[in-house]
């Protein structure tokens, strides 16, 4: 008997390019595979459709429309041995949706399609990097929705500088905005201004691409927390008043700054903050301070970003069925 395994990461958003869409594409993306996380999947024939272990609702959902959308028999035993936390601006639901069809797909002998199944479960309404870092890791940014667009296109990619750290600051008390609360946080937000968008592109295109291709870190610092601020106080009126939907993590993120941290932000809506650190040895003494230093209720957590995608195997085993 036969079972296949999906692994994938999380994911870092970084901000979007373009909220405002007078130029004809909405939104625009920036992204980063990082290892705190993970999903695993495990595909293997049974009587029947079981879902076991973490996320079975949702992942029982996945497998049902999968094989169905694909015609591929859903009498199988998905296990979700590991999934990357809910709701927490860590691309779970779109790691997990891909990583389920991944599955199914190689258990048919069908080539893999991440952009494909992200198209098909609904996933990349508005940022196409989820599918991208699923297939191709690193750093990466999408070009947004356009009349005629079906998954954002990814315009660039960049390998990662490997000394690099992220510390992320995560407040598991707090829940960022999805489904139904997301949508209606967007519809309320006033029109973004186009100039603003004008210098997040730029800053995007000027500073934090060649920032992270040259391995200049005071550049691709300084371009992440310009667009973070940016984009921050835009949809502060949706979190809060702040440029952060936990406080605790808002004022983590101060005092990481004050420290020397770079590229300070918040992933998604959040609650998981982000700041960079040069080398492992600065994330380190950063992490370290932070931790004495920062109320409670705030967790830190070095991690590197993955220059891969999704890894997929296939193991033999003794049937018990």
């Amino acid at each position: 008997m036969r079972c296949i395994r999906v692994t994938t990461a999380a994911r870092l958003h970084l901000g979007f390019l373009d909220l405002n869409g007078d130029l004809g594409r909405r939104f625009g993306s920036i992204g980063l595979a990082v290892d705190a996380f993970e999903t695993c999947v495990q595909l293997r024939e049974a009587p029947s459709l079981c879902v076991l272990g973490e996320e079975r609702e949702r992942g029982s959902r996945l497998a049902i429309r999968i094989a169905d959308s694909l015609g591929i028999g859903a009498a199988k035993e998905l296990t979700i041995a590991r999934a990357i936390p809910a709701h927490a601006g860590l691309g779970s639901g779109t790691q997990l949706a891909i990583a389920v069809a991944s599955a199914f797909r190689r258990y048919a002998g069908w080539p893999l399609d991440p952009m494909a199944d992200a198209l098909l479960l609904d996933r990349g309404g508005r940022s196409g990097v989820g599918a991208a870092l699923f297939e191709c890791g690193g750093l990466v940014v999408d070009a947004g929705r356009g009349a005629n667009t079906t998954i954002p296109p990814v315009v660039a990619r960049v390998t990662f500088p490997p000394d690099w750290r992220v510390i992320l600051m995560l407040d598991f008390g707090i829940a960022g905005a999805h489904g139904e609360a997301e949508r209606q946080a967007f519809a309320a937000l006033p029109r973004f201004p186009a100039d603003s968008a004008g210098e997040i592109c730029r800053r995007t295109l000027m500073q934090i691409l060649p920032g992270a291709a040259e391995q200049d870190f005071a550049a691709f610092g300084e371009g992440v927390s310009s667009i973070q601020a940016i984009l921050g106080d835009h949809f502060a009126p949706a979190q809060g008043g702040g440029r952060f939907t936990s406080a605790g993590v808002g004022r983590a993120a101060e005092r990481l700054e004050a420290l020397g941290a770079r590229g300070i932000g918040q992933s998604s809506w959040g609650p998981t903050g982000f700041a960079f650190a040069a080398d492992p040895e600065q994330a380190e003494f950063l992490a370290r301070r932070a931790r004495a230093e920062c109320e409670s209720g705030v967790e830190f957590k070095i991690c590197r970003v993955i220059d891969r995608g999704a890894e997929t195997s296939e193991e033999q085993y003794a049937s018990n069925l």
